[in-house]
């Protein structure tokens, strides 16, 4: 784990170079916002860490992961926001903004990749 990261969950996505590409959604500590240099910094510590192969294809920083009521994270939904599909069920989402923001933020990362 990264001193600087409160909370972070995977998923993957399609990826026509490498069949799968691993994007991270990522909560920092303290409320803080992501940056480019934070963003380098994560996926530097994953490569030394883990291994260059587990580095995450993209970040997306967030103030929270969208949970159920019970506190456990809903993959499913950050697996619909990394492949940019609708969102499916949310009725059981503790705050169903969360992943609202989360997929604005999704789209947001998703045309900077294009650019």
């Amino acid at each position: 784990s990264h001193p600087a990261v409160a909370e972070a969950a995977v998923a993957g996505r399609n990826d026509p170079q490498t069949g799968q590409a691993i994007v991270a959604f990522v909560t920092l500590k303290g409320g803080k916002e992501g940056s480019p240099e934070m963003l380098q910094e994560l996926r530097d510590h994953v490569g030394k860490v883990i291994g260059k192969f587990a580095a995450p294809a993209n970040i997306v920083f967030t103030p929270e992961l969208p949970k159920t009521r019970s506190g456990k994270i809903m993959r499913r939904l950050l697996r619909d926001v990394s492949e940019n599909r609708p969102l499916g069920d949310t009725t059981t989402l503790a705050d169903p903004a969360v992943v609202s923001e989360l997929a604005r933020r999704g789209r947001e990362e998703a045309s900077k990749e294009e650019t």
